[in-house]
């Protein structure tokens, strides 16, 4: 798991600058809009929601901009057009790849979806083809930087944390999804600095890839991200962290 940590680390700094191009603005007020019309406006009656918000806080969006996305939705003017595909498939080297989309045509998005796979050395599968491979989970990271490894594992663990990661720069906490919520709140009133958590799918095992198909794997994943209703992408690799920082 260690490249798949590392990357997830890249991903998140990634996140900063893209912010600044307003792609990824964009994306959020989108699963914004989509959460609040599902579930209701009230963040704390709708899961799905927080996260949303939480995640666009991460990234720096203006408390502005989410509030007039979630009165445009709940007022039926936006994100009533769009529902959730998910699409799975292959990347080079055998890596499963789950694509998650938010669209408001999926006979363009299935296009777009399939034509970056092939282009990279994928190819696009059929509903459970990959899904097995992964676990939903929520995952959590804590800035290192005045945060004791002790304290805060105890803290994570007698909120129920599954699982506790060292990295260069940040702790990570594994957590089962009924457990994120009070994981998460008790990291941070303790004073610990949470630079981002989320719910997301997490491999059970993952592929090494190296060479050629680590080059192309990561450029197929960059692709993926580029397209406007694509929201994630989860891989199950591991490149070596030397070779994931010389392609970053």
């Amino acid at each position: 798991m260690a490249g798949h940590s590392k990357w997830a680390q890249i991903k998140h700094k990634k996140a900063k600058v893209d912010a600044q191009k307003g792609k990824l603005f964009a994306k959020l007020i989108r699963e914004i809009q989509v959460a609040a019309r599902i579930g209701g406006p009230d963040p704390e009656l709708n899961p799905r929601l927080r996260l949303a918000i939480d995640r666009a806080r991460a990234a720096n969006m203006p408390m502005d901009n989410i509030e007039r996305a979630i009165k445009k939705a709940t007022g039926g003017e936006e994100g009533a057009g769009y529902e959730e595909a998910i699409y799975e498939g292959y990347g080079p080297g055998g890596v499963a790849i789950m694509i998650v989309t938010l669209t408001d045509n999926k006979n363009r998005t299935t296009g777009e979806v399939r034509h970056v796979l092939t282009k990279y050395g994928g190819n696009l599968g059929k509903s459970g083809t990959v899904a097995w491979q992964f676990s939903e989970k929520g995952v959590i990271y804590v800035e290192r930087e005045g945060a004791n490894e002790d304290e805060v594992l105890a803290v994570a663990a007698d909120a129920g944390a599954e699982d506790f990661k060292t990295l260069s720069d940040s702790y990570e906490i594994t957590t089962e999804v009924k457990s994120f919520g009070a994981v998460k709140a008790a990291l941070e009133a303790a004073g610990f600095k949470v630079s981002s958590g989320e719910i997301t799918r997490v491999p059970k095992n993952t592929v090494r890839v190296s060479g050629r198909d680590a080059e192309r794997l990561l450029k197929l994943i960059d692709a993926l991200e580029e397209l406007d209703d694509v929201q994630d992408v989860y891989a199950n690799f591991d490149i070596p962290e030397e070779v994931l920082e010389a392609l970053a």
